[in-house]
Order: C-alpha cells, then structure tokens, then sequence
C-alpha cells in the first residue's frame, strides 16, 4: 500500500525512527522522503504549520504518488483535565473552529459549508483498527484552526464552545483535503501541553510526545 505520512513539526522523530529512508525531489517548500517497510511505501512529507501547509502537503502527496491512505501523527494541546501531556489520541473527528460563515450563511460556528454537523469525521474502521492495535489509546475531538493555544482559559473556552478534548493546526486541513480526494485518514496525536501548559511545556514535551505518537502510528501501520 502506498500511504501518506504527514508531519508538520515533528521531523527530528522522523529521522530518528526511519534511519532507512530515500529522499525524492520535491516542490520548494515541502521535504518528501520514501520509507519502504513490511510491504508498504510510506511517503513522509514535511509539511511545516497551519491548516493551508497542511492540506497543501497532503494533496502533494495524494496526486505525485497516488497515497491509498493518509496517516498524520504530531503533537497537540491538551483541552481537558485527563488529556495530559505525553497522551496518545487517536482522533475520530475534527472541528474547524476558526471557520465563520454564519454571518450570510445558515451555518454555525465551525460548521464548514456542505457538511451537516461542525465535526467532521475520521475513518472509522482507521479508528477501530487503531483502538485494536492499542486499546488504551484514547479516543478524542481534536479542535483545528491556525492559532496556537497557550493559555487555560482560552483552552477551557474552545473546549466548552465545541466539545473537543485537544487542539492542533492541522488537522481540518487534511481531513477535508482527504474527504476531497475520496482517500481516508488516520490521526494520531500526543499530548505535549497539558491543561495548564503553554508554548514552554510545548518545547519541553515536543520530541517524547512525537516519539511516543509516531511509535503508534508505525505500530499501526505494520498491521494495516
């Protein structure tokens, strides 16, 4: 199978996890490497914050190497008391919570047009399969726009408005470029600040947080 690896940030876990790796020629802006292993070509592609990099990436790598699948692993904030730095998520559906068009639309806040409801949904059977390989793995809302949340009550706030237990940069922007392209998605995440954490938790937390989240993510894989 080939498969679509996203990563924003986290490329130091990257290199250190996949040491066999063949780098491609890629479009400015973007780094592509060729993992091959237990059968599978996995397209890891750098892609750098925000939703736009993000979807941008993903398409890349969706229409240069025809990607069966998308996986994205990275880290994210914890909106909740149990989401807890260093906790492992895999993400059932995602809320664009920055998106606005309620003012000359009949649409809620972070209700994307075209779509029922403001949570927009992961693969289930991605996430079934997730949850069978790690049962322990926790189940979450992950809140995506393009502003890093650093304080408690911005976090408590987003969490109340929308229901969602973490939040990122990324992920509404390759869900809806997935569902676009008709290619199903699996999100893995790892908490690096908690609650009441900030951008120096964040630092601090970032290559264990990435390595335990890409570890699941490979672990994962191996069994799709």
């Amino acid at each position: 199978m080939k498969i679509g690896l996203i990563v924003a940030i986290e490329t130091d876990s990257i290199f250190d996890h996949y040491k066999d790796r063949e780098k491609l020629a890629s479009p400015r802006g973007f780094e592509v490497y060729l993992v091959r292993k237990n059968g599978h070509e996995i397209y890891v592609i750098h892609t750098g914050m925000g939703l736009v990099a993000a979807s941008a990436g993903t398409q890349h790598v969706i229409t240069k190497y025809g990607v069966e699948l998308i996986v994205n692993f990275g880290v994210v904030g914890g909106l909740a008391e149990d989401m807890k730095k260093q906790k492992v998520c895999v993400i059932d559906r995602v809320v664009h919570y920055k998106y606005d068009c309620s003012e000359f639309l009949p649409l809620k806040l972070g209700q994307v047009d075209g779509h029922d409801s403001i949570y927009l949904p992961t693969e289930p059977s991605l996430v079934a399969k997730a949850l069978e390989v790690f049962p322990d793995l926790k189940r979450a809302t992950c809140l995506s726009g393009d502003k890093f949340v650093g304080t408690e009550e911005e976090k408590k706030q987003i969490a109340r408005d929308f229901d969602g237990d973490v939040c990122d940069m990324e992920s509404a922007g390759i869900v809806l470029t997935c569902e676009a392209n008709g290619v199903p998605c699996l999100l893995l995440k790892a908490v690096s600040d908690g609650l009441a954490g900030g951008a120096k938790e964040f630092f601090e937390e970032l290559k264990d947080a990435s390595d335990l989240c890409l570890a699941a993510a490979d672990g994962i894989i191996e069994r799709i």
